[in-house]
């Protein structure tokens, strides 16, 4: 787990962070709910960060739903809220266009930012789930910019289709695989702090939200884990060096 380094100076003071809102055409109360925090909460931070999966599904950029969040977004960054998007497993075709159309800025996942002069790793998530040997394999295949390419150019009704079965393939595959493999690898996650030298991890990825505290080679750190978007909303709020995980009832 290689980072993009922090950029000095870039330290917001007021911060939210979410992950796995997993918008798709059925989540209707998701949506509203994600759009809500848009036009409530976001407003009044420096920058939002949206670690992964925002969409359920994302097969290009000339795919048209969502243009209402689209919208949303992009009027937070024409108010100077800076939105910052990871790739997720499922979203990891985001690309230029909707960079532009949403003014949000793509951050390579992970990707180390610096807060009150510490240091926070930021990911998705997925990358430490390494027992899940299937799915290490899957994702590796299609984070290959030729996969991508040649995906990209099928018509968009037939990426449509192939990301449906796709779907189809990951709940079986979820239903079949041991929660526990699944979430994330204790030895991953302490790699990932010492090659890093972060001081705190946020992810999401695993719907697990929780905060852990430990310590690696003698010092404290923490893992912050956001929830999903299925059922109710997740997010951390940050002011002035310090975090809250909330839940968002409906």
């Amino acid at each position: 787990m290689t980072p993009a380094p922090a950029r000095a100076g870039d330290e917001p003071s007021r911060c939210l962070f979410v992950s796995d809102v997993h918008l798709d055409a059925v989540a209707g109360a998701a949506e509203a709910q994600f759009l809500h925090l848009l036009r409530t909460e976001a407003p009044q931070v420096d920058a939002l960060y949206i670690l992964g999966d925002l969409f359920e599904s994302w097969v290009g950029d000339d795919t048209p739903a969502h243009q209402a969040v689209i919208d949303a977004l992009a009027a937070l960054s024409a108010d100077g809220i800076g939105c910052f998007v990871l790739h997720g497993n499922r979203d990891f075709l985001l690309g230029s266009d909707f960079a532009q159309r949403s003014g949000c800025h793509l951050l390579p996942d992970p990707v180390v930012r610096e807060f009150a002069g510490e240091r926070v790793l930021l990911t998705h998530g997925d990358a430490l789930c390494t027992d899940d040997h299937a799915y290490q394999e899957l994702r590796t295949i299609v984070r290959e910019p030729l996969w991508q390419q040649q995906f990209l150019a099928l018509p968009l009704a037939t990426r449509e289709l192939l990301a449906n079965e796709a779907r189809a393939g990951s709940r079986t595959h979820t239903a079949r695989t041991r929660p526990v493999i699944m979430d994330v690898n204790p030895g991953a996650v302490a790699a990932a702090f010492r090659a890093t030298r972060a001081d705190r991890i946020i992810h999401g990825h695993t719907h697990r939200p929780a905060v852990h505290e430990t310590q690696i080679d003698g010092q404290p750190v923490h893992r912050i884990v956001l929830g999903a978007w299925y059922e109710q909303g997740s997010c951390v709020s940050y002011e002035a060096g310090r975090y809250q995980l909330r839940a968002l009832p409906r």
